[in-house]
């Protein structure tokens, strides 16, 4: 009677907190390891987003242990030239995050290459086609500061998960993101002779 009423009262709790729990039944019971079930259950689903898919991107980024800076070293061993971008993301849309550095090499040939931010390791590099060399190449035309020296400067700020060249609007300038252990995030501006890190209030003026 007792091994019952626990599992009733286990099954009803995961119903109300929106998970769901299996209960298995031994001759002497287990409360203890039933209500377990219970909880972590009810935490993993914590990590849900509204649409029910797990949403961990803020946790791997954080937790990357090979930095911005680490990764554009990195890829600049494997493929040497000028990197105008490094971005921390899911690979294809899958689990999987890693480090992907764009490199122009000296022949104007644009390298994309995976960066392991575990370990820094080279995962693998591919040829891609764009059509604004020339635009890049201008832009970074008498710049002093790298994209690699941009992101350590950025790294006081926070974890930096992305440092790109932002060459549309009239000031010329690298743009870096970075996210707090909390999960904050901000946009920040590096000037391209002194390197100085300025707020990126872009889109706030714009709401």
């Amino acid at each position: 009677m007792k091994r019952n009423i626990v599992i009733a009262a286990v099954t009803a709790a995961a119903l109300i907190g929106g998970g769901t729990a299996t209960a298995l039944a031994t001759a002497g019971g287990d409360q203890g390891a039933a209500r377990q079930a219970a909880t972590t259950q009810a935490s993993n689903d914590d990590d849900r987003n509204d649409d029910g898919d797990r949403d961990d991107d803020g946790e791997k980024t954080v937790s990357a242990d090979v930095t911005a800076s680490e990764a554009i070293a990195s890829a600049l061993k494997h493929t040497s030239g000028t990197v105008v971008s490094a971005e921390l993301d899911d690979e294809d849309d899958g689990d999987k995050v890693v480090w992907t550095v764009d490199v122009l090499s000296g022949d104007n040939t644009w390298h994309s290459v995976s960066v392991d931010p575990a370990s820094g390791k080279i995962l693998g590099s591919h040829t891609d086609d764009e059509d604004d060399t020339a635009q890049v190449r201008a832009a970074l035309k008498g710049s002093s500061v790298t994209a690699e020296e941009a992101a350590k400067a950025a790294a006081g700020k926070g974890v930096v998960t992305s440092v790109d060249l932002d060459d549309d609007g009239k000031n010329t300038s690298w743009e870096a993101e970075t996210r707090k252990s909390g999960g904050a995030e901000q946009d920040w501006k590096i000037d391209l002779a002194s390197g100085k890190v300025t707020a990126d209030d872009q889109d706030d003026d714009e709401d």
